[in-house]
């Protein structure tokens, strides 16, 4: 892996796809004026950008003045496509299927005791006494995760994007590890928070598939995409596009996934590849 001044960036990137949280934004989950501007340019200079997040549609304001063109954004994981000019509608669900959430569900309580759930929908959060209370969500049901994800409650007939599964004293990488070795047939398990806090998808499920869906139905394929992550849920899009840096900050996994390497998040580490791809293509020669 090479640092961010020494690795090439690809001749003609046609877009960028990018984390949020640790990734663009600062550590005070802002967008900084040098990034807007670098964001900006890049569109400017015909450079689509995608935000690409575990974040649900619902938790995009902070960069939805930011998104220009075509206004959409890769959510949970890949579960959604929001059109941010839209107000977060949902234009693509890749969700999980109920009965599979509650097979994980039982599989992770019976592997791990003392793991608590959350069920995010397509309509918001709802979670168990036990799970660490998401105050962004004050309308959220509270209840077991069986009655969380049956057919009828909540939320009927609203789409599972994911299931979230929380432990209290087990060390995050750990949980993971066992999480896929008990369930990782049945579902896709990752996770993107500092604690043992793992995001269940569907089969199959990732930002690397979702983002590659997309991408082909603009015709752009993985060579002209560049990405940017820092945690283990970026892992496949950055081993899947052309090129991608992991952040200073970012997780062994990411580092060791990405082709390059970028300062931290809050050194506005997008920024300054962004800057540089802009400066490289103003010097290549033009096309007659």
């Amino acid at each position: 892996m090479t640092s961010a001044t020494e690795q090439p960036v690809p001749a003609a990137p046609r877009l960028i796809a990018t984390d949020l949280d640790g990734t663009l934004l600062r550590d005070d989950k802002t967008v900084s004026d040098r990034t807007v501007a670098a964001l900006a340019a890049a569109e400017e200079a015909g450079i689509e950008v995608f935000f690409v997040t575990g974040r649900p549609a619902r938790w995009m304001d902070v960069v939805s003045d930011h998104v220009h063109g075509h206004g959409l954004a890769i959510c949970a994981n890949g579960a959604a496509v929001a059109d941010l000019h839209d107000g977060g509608r949902l234009l693509k669900v890749r969700g999980l299927e109920r009965p599979i959430a509650l097979d994980v569900v039982h599989m992770l309580r019976a592997a791990a005791p003392g793991t608590s759930f959350a069920v995010e929908l397509a309509t918001g959060i709802h979670y168990e006494p036990a799970y660490p209370p998401f105050h962004l969500d004050p309308g959220a049901t509270v209840a077991v995760a069986e009655k969380l994800l049956h057919e009828e409650t909540p939320g009927a007939g609203a789409p599972v994007l994911k299931v979230l599964a929380h432990h209290g004293e087990m060390a995050p990488d750990a949980f993971l590890a066992l999480a896929r070795s008990v369930a990782g047939d049945r579902a896709s398990f990752t996770r993107s928070s500092p604690t043992a806090l793992l995001e269940v998808s569907g089969p199959g499920v990732s930002k690397a598939s979702t983002l590659e869906l997309c991408c082909a139905e603009r015709g752009i394929s993985a060579a002209e995409v560049v990405a940017f992550g820092d945690m283990p849920n970026d892992v496949e899009m950055l081993s899947w596009a052309g090129t991608s840096y992991a952040m200073g900050n970012a997780h062994p996994a990411a580092l060791a996934a990405a082709s390059g390497r970028t300062v931290t998040n809050n050194e506005d580490g997008v920024a300054v590849v962004i800057e540089r791809m802009i400066a490289e293509r103003t010097r290549l020669p033009v096309e007659r």
